[in-house]
């Protein structure tokens, strides 16, 4: 009897063990798509489900600086799948302005474009990775996705002699922990974002006034910002808005000194 009563014990903990492993697991796998309350020209929080992400490395905004923080500094980053003379017209302006950023490129920019990389990296830009081909990494294995990234770093390497800097953003912002943990095993810091807007349709691009009061009246210490390169506005209303920032007092880190300590 008191074999038998051991045995049910085992067998209920068992059960009990396996619904930890399984829901453990669950919650590893949910997908999340990367969202910012807006807070105008105080520095957005995030949610308690996103604080997740400074277990493995992620970054949304510059944590060492604050709204009253007498430094005031931001960070410049793009998304780049593919040139156009938008892309060029940018890339003019952070030159002339001698303004840093970073590129969050795929395969398409330097198969098509290797000479813009080049530019990128001779002009003192980070070449940043998206993965090779701006697929949802959470429906690959954490083997396809270590192949994706790889395979991204071997393509600019041998097209550019460009090495991809150490720095990952995720496909539309959809992440789970599984993949950031994936990421943060290959040595990657993922950068998201406080702040971006709508202007990566070229269909539907807002009016540059609309996107430079957008723009400056979010604009916070320490903020990550997202654009697009391609976009027609961005390319008419930049230099204003490097002359508006730097009128507010701002300077333009780049990603390494956002992850420093």
């Amino acid at each position: 009897m008191k074999k038998i009563k051991f045995l049910a014990r085992l067998f209920l903990f068992s059960l009990a063990l396996l619904g930890v492993i399984t829901n453990t697991a669950s919650a590893m796998e949910k997908e999340a798509l990367w969202y910012i309350k807006r807070n105008g020209s105080c520095r957005p929080v995030l949610q308690a489900e996103q604080e997740l992400i400074y277990n493995y490395n992620g970054y949304y905004i510059d944590k060492k600086l604050s709204d009253t923080s007498e430094e005031k500094r931001i960070y410049l980053t793009f998304d780049l799948g593919y040139s156009n003379e938008n892309v060029i017209s940018i890339l003019d302006t952070l030159k002339e302005c001698d303004v840093p950023a970073a590129f969050f490129i795929l395969d398409n920019i330097v198969l098509k474009n290797p000479d813009l990389v080049m530019r990128m990296k001779n002009e003192g830009h980070l070449i940043c990775n998206h993965t090779k081909n701006h697929k949802n990494l959470c429906k690959m294995t954490e083997k396809e996705i270590k192949e994706n990234l790889s395979a991204l770093e071997t393509l600019c390497f041998e097209k550019t002699g460009c090495e991809v800097a150490k720095y990952f953003r995720f496909p539309e912002g959809r992440y789970n922990e599984r993949c950031l943990k994936t990421v943060d095993s290959l040595g990657y810091k993922t950068v998201f974002w406080s702040f971006a807007y709508a202007d990566w349709d070229n269909g539907r691009q807002p009016s540059p006034d609309y996107a430079i009061k957008k723009v400056i009246s979010n604009t916070h210490n320490g903020g990550v910002f997202l654009f697009h390169p391609t976009s027609k506005t961005n390319a008419a209303i930049f230099r204003e808005l490097i002359i508006a920032w730097r009128n507010l007092g701002y300077s333009f880190g780049t990603l390494d000194e956002l992850v420093a300590e």
